[in-house]
């Protein structure tokens, strides 16, 4: 059974007094269930809606602590980008923010740090605070999984969702940051300009990333 379509049950917990997601305060952020003996950390991050200094320390510097990573310092930002399958618009704006909450959720509850989260119909970036103590495709396949298992479980779309296959990642310098966090706020303003299938390729060969057409985020045939 391919990861998108694993079960996975979700809960909650009490968000600091103040948090902010918009111009609301929430009481509940969701977060994924990891097992019966998990503990829960508060967090804050920031939506397309928030400027940059409402974090603490955008760039995080980890030291992983843990006896097989001893001595081990990384600062790793990474933006990912994927598509809703087919490239279908799907991701709707009347709920498109409770979704970055709950994608935040489960990056963060897997002790990486999310920086920056914006959505359009068809696609979604998300800027990150990455910790090498677990795999990057496991990380992915567990954001899209649980995140469309949400999307279906509320029934938000009209047809089951998807993620397509596969993503970009893409890594960059701490003083990149807030250009990329930035960017990533501002793609409604974007994509009046361009489509999305434009602006992946142009990350593609931005980064020099060899690619074939007929698999970037393909349509059905």
């Amino acid at each position: 059974m391919p990861i998108e379509e694993a079960g996975q049950s979700t809960y909650s917990f009490q968000a600091p007094l103040g948090l902010q997601v918009g111009n609301k305060e929430v009481d509940k952020i969701p977060l994924p269930r990891r097992g019966k003996t998990d503990l829960v950390k508060s967090f804050s991050f920031r939506s397309h809606l928030h400027p940059l200094k409402t974090l603490p320390n955008d760039s995080m510097i980890s030291n992983q602590n843990s006896n097989s990573m001893a001595n081990t310092y990384t600062q790793i930002h990474i933006q990912i980008v994927t598509a809703v399958k087919y490239r279908q618009a799907l991701i709707s704006p009347a709920w498109k923010n409770r979704l970055h909450q709950y994608m935040t959720g489960i990056i963060q509850n897997h002790n990486h740090k999310l920086l920056a989260i914006n959505s359009m119909p068809d696609h979604i970036h998300f800027l990150f605070g990455y910790r090498p103590h677990q795999a990057l495709s496991d990380l992915i396949g567990i954001v899209k999984g649980e995140s469309s298992e949400w999307i279906n479980l509320h029934k938000l779309t009209p047809r089951q969702f998807r993620w397509q296959e596969g993503y970009g990642a893409f890594s960059y310098t701490k003083g990149m940051v807030g250009v990329v966090a930035n960017y990533i706020e501002k793609q409604e303003e974007h994509h009046k300009k361009k489509t999305f299938l434009e602006e992946y390729q142009e990350l593609l060969i931005e980064f020099g990333i060899d690619y074939d057409d007929r698999y970037v985020f393909k349509l059905p045939e």
